[in-house]
C-alpha cells in the first residue's frame, strides 16, 4: 500500500506558504464573512456524532435492564454454571480461531504495504491490539499505542502504522458485511420471525448489503483506486486481496458468533446462519455505541432478537460469552505484552553494556 503524502513522498515535508497579513478572526481586512471552514463543519459533525452513540447507549441500558430486572440472581447463577465444560472448551476453541484470523488482519495489510515482518511479531501485534481494545475501547488509541510499540521496533513509521490500521478495518467491514448479506437473504423467514420483520424487509436488506460489497470489489477492480485521509493518500487494495479480506473478516465473524452460539442454552432449535445475522446486526450497533465491546448495546439487542428463550439463560450465556471471548484473551494479552517487554529489555542490556564498555575504552 502507498501510504504518501498528498503529491508527496511518505515521510516528506512541504512547508506550508505563508500565510497573508489577516485579523485575529482569520480573515483579510474589509472581506466579507467567510463561510464555515471544514474544520470547523468536521467539529459539529463529531458532536452529532458522539451525541447518536450516547444516545444509542442510553437507550440500550435502559432497554437492558428492563430486559434482566426480572431475573434474579439464583436464576443468573444457576444458567451460568449449567453450561457443560465440553460446550466451554468448544467455545474457547472459536475464540482462538477467531483471534487467529485477526492476526490476519494486520498480515493482509502488510502485504498490501509491501512490508516484511515476522509472522511471531504481526501475530503478537494483532492479537494484542484487539485484545486490548475490546477491553478498553477507544481502539484508535489503545490498538494504535500497542501497534505502535511493537512495529515500529521493526522500522515502521507511525504512517505505515496508520496505514496498516485503516486497511485492517476493510477487512473487518467486508467480512461483516459479507456474512450479513448472504444470512438476511438466505434465511429472511426465520429472522422474520425472532426480529419481527418482514420477509421482504430482510431480504432487501441482504441483497442491498451484498450489492454494496459486490460494488466495493467491482471498484477496486476497474482501476487503483486510493482514498484520501486528512491529507494522506491511501491507495487500496485490489480485487485479489480484497476477496482475501473479505474471506478473513467473514471467518472471524463466523467464529466469535459461534462462540456465543455455542453457550447458547441447549434446544434453543436456532440455527446458525439466522444467529449470525443477529450477532452481526447486535456487533454493528455495539460498535456504534463507541462502548468498549459494545458493552450493554450488544446484550440488549441479543436479549431482544431471542426474547422468546429463557431470559436468565440467554443472560448466563451471554456473561461466559464476554469471559471466554474479552476477558481471558485480555489477561493473556497483558502477559504476553509484558513478556515481550522483558524480553526486550533483556537483549538490550547486554548490547548498552558493550557500548557503555566501548565508550570507556575510548576515553
Amino acid at each position: 500500500m502507498n501510504f504518501a503524502r498528498q503529491d508527496t513522498r511518505l515521510g516528506d515535508a512541504t512547508p506550508a506558504a505563508a500565510p497573508r497579513d489577516t485579523d485575529p478572526a482569520g480573515q483579510d481586512p474589509g472581506s466579507p464573512p467567510s463561510a464555515p471552514r471544514p474544520a470547523q463543519r468536521r467539529w459539529r459533525y463529531a458532536w452529532i456524532g458522539t451525541a447518536a452513540s450516547l444516545v444509542l447507549f442510553g437507550v440500550s441500558l435502559a432497554v437492558l435492564w428492563k430486559l434482566v430486572s426480572t431475573v434474579t440472581w439464583a436464576e443468573l447463577t444457576d444458567a451460568f454454571t449449567a453450561t457443560s465444560p465440553k460446550r466451554i472448551g468448544l467455545a474457547i476453541v472459536l475464540v482462538a480461531v477467531s483471534y487467529l484470523f485477526l492476526t490476519c488482519y494486520d498480515a493482509l495489510a502488510l502485504r498490501q504495504l509491501r512490508i516484511r515482518v515476522p509472522y511471531r511479531t504481526t501475530a503478537l501485534a494483532s492479537f494484542t491490539s484487539y485484545a486490548v481494545s475490546f477491553n478498553l475501547g477507544f481502539p484508535l488509541l489503545t490498538a494504535g499505542t500497542i501497534r505502535y510499540w511493537i512495529y515500529s521496533n521493526k522500522g515502521l513509521s507511525p504512517g505505515r502504522i496508520a496505514a496498516l490500521t485503516i486497511v485492517a478495518g476493510f477487512t473487518f467491514w467486508l467480512g461483516m458485511g459479507a456474512v450479513l448479506g448472504i444470512s438476511l437473504i438466505r434465511d429472511a423467514e426465520s429472522l422474520a420471525g425472532l426480529t419481527y420483520t418482514s420477509i421482504v424487509l430482510n431480504q432487501a436488506l441482504g441483497v442491498a448489503v451484498i450489492a454494496a460489497v459486490l460494488g466495493y470489489l467491482v471498484w477496486v477492480t476497474l482501476k487503483r483506486r486510493s482514498v484520501r485521509v486528512k491529507g494522506w493518500r491511501l491507495e487500496l487494495p485490489g480485487l485479489s486481496l480484497s476477496l482475501s479480506q473479505m474471506l478473513v473478516g467473514a471467518g472471524d465473524v463466523c467464529a466469535a458468533a459461534g462462540v456465543l452460539y455455542v453457550l447458547l442454552p441447549a434446544g434453543h432449535n436456532l440455527n446458525f446462519e439466522s444467529f449470525l445475522a443477529i450477532y452481526v446486526l447486535a456487533a454493528m450497533l455495539g460498535i456504534a455505541s463507541h462502548a468498549p465491546g459494545g458493552l450493554g448495546v450488544f446484550e440488549a439487542t441479543i436479549l431482544l432478537a431471542l426474547s422468546s428463550m429463557p431470559r436468565e439463560s440467554i443472560l448466563g450465556a451471554l456473561l461466559l460469552f464476554r469471559v471466554c471471548y474479552y476477558l481471558v484473551p485480555f489477561v493473556v494479552a497483558l502477559a504476553a505484552l509484558g513478556a515481550y517487554e522483558i524480553a526486550k529489555r533483556v537483549r538490550l542490556t547486554p548490547r548498552e553494556a558493550s557500548d557503555d564498555d566501548a565508550e570507556t575504552g575510548s576515553a
